[in-house]
């Protein structure tokens, strides 16, 4: 259960990771406007605060490292810190930006943190 865990949480990392290349550079490149349904004035308009974001998530995946990387018991505190922030704003841009953040961002956190949960 530990190291469904482990990998569970390092695919989260890696998704984060995913989201920082994605809001930090790719925001107004096509790529970017294709997922994020964006016209290339709203991005253009919206490109600081999509880096912003995007550093915040680039800090959610360091945390998750961090916690991949401690030992016990440090680690699991801080694999539970940091899932909970992802899960924490994948629930608030759920609400505020699309449902679709729910199953992207939210569910992968919480089947970690359930995962983390069981194998302790």
């Amino acid at each position: 259960m530990r190291l469904a865990a482990n990998v569970l949480a390092a695919l989260v990392a890696l998704e984060h990771l995913g989201f920082l290349v994605l809001e930090m550079f790719l925001w107004t490149k096509p790529l970017g406007l294709k997922i994020f349904r964006l016209t290339p004035q709203a991005a253009e308009m919206s490109r600081t605060l999509a880096a912003n974001q995007g550093l915040y998530n680039g800090f959610l995946a360091a945390g998750l490292v961090w916690g991949l990387l401690s030992s016990e018991p440090a680690a699991l505190s801080i694999k539970t810190f940091f899932l909970v922030c992802a899960a924490a704003a994948g629930v608030f841009g759920a609400a505020t930006v699309s449902p679709r953040i729910l199953f992207v961002q939210a569910a992968p956190a919480l089947a970690a943190l359930a995962l983390l949960r069981l194998g302790r």
